[in-house]
């Protein structure tokens, strides 16, 4: 029951850290973007590195970093993220999702991650 309540607790506060302040956007213009991916796993404070990101439309977008492409396919409230190692893919979940001016935010709600793709100019 405690393991419960704190995923609920997780939940509502990331949920409300999306909602405070988020602009609703789309992505930029479709192309070739330098930018970094932050990964924060429950309270850590995130973890940031360069990623390279391609805008192929207004709601799909893929993020790389080496050999690691994480596909986001953006729904009306949710975005749908495959991880693809090379060829095989090695996660997938469906995620909220806001925009705050160029940084997508989305929720792994049952990881307890929150991923933040920054989108260069």
């Amino acid at each position: 029951m405690r393991a419960r309540g704190r995923r609920v607790g997780f939940a509502v506060m990331a949920l409300a850290a999306l909602a405070a302040g988020a602009a609703r956007a789309d992505a930029p213009a479709p192309g070739r973007y330098a930018g970094r991916l932050c990964v924060a796993v429950g309270a850590a404070p995130a973890d940031c590195g360069p990623a390279r990101i391609d805008v192929l439309g207004a709601r799909r977008l893929n993020v790389r970093i080496a050999d690691l492409v994480w596909r986001l396919r953006l729904k009306s409230s949710q975005v749908d993220v495959v991880l693809m190692h090379g060829t095989m893919q090695i996660d997938g979940f469906f995620a909220p999702f806001e925009w705050d001016g160029r940084t997508l935010n989305f929720l792994d709600l049952e990881k307890r991650t929150h991923y933040a793709v920054e989108i260069g100019r």
